[in-house]
């Protein structure tokens, strides 16, 4: 009996060991199951289709070291700080920054994809960014003169008033023979401000002068200077773009003098707020940022407002400030179309509606304001700019070309069309004082003696800068 008692156990023990290794062998199977859809999965995905196959490439650093992000698709703020690719003007003056396969048309406004405005650079070269550009200032290559060229790796495109020259793109060599391939950017620079017609191109601590006369290249060592990924000529100024920051150099010599490196946000973008500043990093700001004006007046007093984007500057004799619209005119918030001053109050407009603040420490709202234009003005805006000249009750209303005027005394208030301005397709801001007219047309104004010669002068006035007559910027 015992005996069988053992040869039970012995039994029931064999069943458990060969269930417990069937059970084993069951986990295994589905364990190695398991990992082959996993692998399978991964492969499937980590294998770009034929499309995305390009794109996925531009993420990496290629084979010179730069890297390309793309963000197609993506939404851009240049106001969180960003390290441009490009810059470069067009025949209107107007700055292009390049950042991955988009691009950004002057000083505010939303990021837009390169290839709507330049659409070869797609078709020719799929690789949705720009390494540099600039728009060729030469009379001794007439044929090259006034055209926008563009580097992506070994490649130029050149473009004339937006389309593109025949025969491009062609190799970098073939036209700017001594110039390296993955360029990291490049600034024309006409004479006087270097000796002959010439392209300064920038990669890494590397900077060559390409003569654009006799095709030779002088290779300069610019040690004052960081690395520019961007660079452009402004206002007869120089500009290296490096990250978020910026600095104004000689093309000659590469020195940089003054306090530099500055924040691009603050002279070459409208961004409302970021970061801490200093009282005088306000004034300084609004003194030299090349960003156009949206309005301009003086008052009874002499003192002159001018207002671009979020913030205003104020000139009261030789003293000024600067602010923030609402902390000044908090009802208003920000951004104007118009303001004009009129028996001790400021108009200010914006869309369609009129707010009125009486002139003084601090701005007074009037109650009831703000009004219709309609209702104010007897116009519909938007509108562009107005004035007022001292000891006059006549508001002179620009809209495009067409200046009205209305008569602040009258009851009810109707405009009555004044004439038309030539000189220009469109004004951004407007003012009347001593002088006559100040007209201003992105960083330049003209002085007319009076709104009738502004709008019959044939010839075209002297051109001044904003940042450096008007507002006293010493760069």
């Amino acid at each position: 009996m015992e005996r069988f008692h053992e040869l039970k156990d012995l039994h029931g023990t064999r069943d458990a060991s060969r269930a417990l290794s069937h059970q084993r062998t069951l986990l295994t199977m589905r364990l190695i199951q398991t990992l082959t859809l996993c692998l399978a999965l991964s492969l499937s995905l980590a294998a770009p289709s034929h499309h995305m196959e390009g794109h996925a490439q531009k993420d990496e650093p290629d084979a010179e070291g730069h890297k390309h992000e793309l963000h197609h698709g993506a939404k851009l703020d240049r106001c969180a700080g960003m390290e441009f690719d490009a810059v470069a003007v067009n025949e209107e003056g107007i700055p292009y920054f390049f950042k991955g396969d988009h691009l950004f048309k002057g000083f505010h406004g939303k990021a837009e994809l390169s290839n709507e405005t330049f659409p070869e650079l797609d078709d020719h070269h799929h690789l949705g960014h720009v390494d540099a550009a600039f728009r060729m200032h030469s009379e001794d290559s007439p044929d090259h003169h006034d055209h926008q060229f563009f580097f992506l790796d070994n490649k130029v495109f050149s473009y004339y008033k937006h389309k593109l020259e025949k025969d491009y793109p062609k190799d970098i060599s073939e036209v700017f023979p001594g110039i390296p391939d993955h360029l990291d950017a490049a600034v024309e620079c006409p004479k006087p401000d270097c000796t002959d017609d010439t392209v300064i191109f920038f990669k890494g601590d590397e900077i060559y002068h390409f003569n654009m006369k006799t095709k030779k290249v002088d290779e300069k060592e610019f040690k004052s200077m960081p690395n520019c990924t961007g660079a452009f000529r402004y206002m007869d100024h120089y500009y290296c773009f490096h990250g978020h920051q910026f600095s104004k150099f000689d093309p000659a010599t590469g020195e940089v003098h003054g306090k530099y490196p500055k924040e691009t946000r603050d002279y070459f973008m409208r961004c409302p707020h970021f970061g801490q500043k200093s009282t005088d990093d306000h004034i300084e700001r609004e003194q030299c940022s090349r960003v156009h004006l949206d309005a301009i007046t003086s008052d009874d007093d002499g003192s002159v407002f001018a207002f671009r984007g979020h913030h205003f500057l104020s000139i009261t004799g030789d003293k000024f400030h600067s602010d923030t619209i609402e902390s000044a005119f908090k009802e208003l918030h920000s951004e104007v179309d118009a303001v004009f001053s009129c028996e001790g109050h400021l108009y200010m407009i914006k869309d369609n509606e009129v707010f009125v603040y009486k002139a003084g420490e601090p701005h007074t709202h009037l109650e009831g304001y703000p009004k219709p234009l309609k209702e104010v003005l007897g116009i519909e805006g938007p509108v562009d700019a107005a004035f007022v000249c001292a000891d006059h009750h006549i508001a002179h209303v620009i809209k495009g070309q067409t200046v009205y005027n209305v008569d602040m005394k009258a009851t009810p208030r109707a405009p009555a069309k004044e004439g038309s301005i030539t000189h220009f397709k469109k004004i951004d801001a407007a003012m009347c004082g001593p002088k006559g007219v100040t007209v201003v047309i992105g960083n330049h104004y003209y002085i007319y003696a009076s709104p009738m010669i502004m709008m019959m002068a044939k010839i075209m006035p002297e051109q001044h800068r904003v940042s450096q007559e008007l507002f006293g910027c010493d760069h």
